[in-house]
């Protein structure tokens, strides 16, 4: 599963990618977490407003940080 935390590398970024790390660990997903802080990468992925969370290339989440449960729920949401 690809996960990829999407933001300029703010405070908020930074809770979405160990909240996604933890999520994933908590449900034993083999995942690669990646970041992307390029303002032009950011808006070639569409994204207008971080941080944002995109799964297997699918925006998810934007411009908020999802608690640990609700991530999870993505996540199996995507695996199932």
């Amino acid at each position: 599963m690809q996960l990829l935390v999407i933001g300029p590398g703010c405070a908020k970024c930074k809770t979405l990618a160990q909240f996604t790390e933890q999520a994933a660990k908590e449900l034993g997903l083999t995942c690669e977490l990646n970041k992307v802080t390029d303002l032009k990468q950011i808006m070639t992925l569409g994204v207008m407003m971080t941080p944002a969370l995109a799964v297997n290339g699918t925006i998810k989440v934007v411009g908020k940080v999802p608690s640990i449960p609700e991530i999870k729920a993505i996540l199996q949401q995507v695996a199932a």
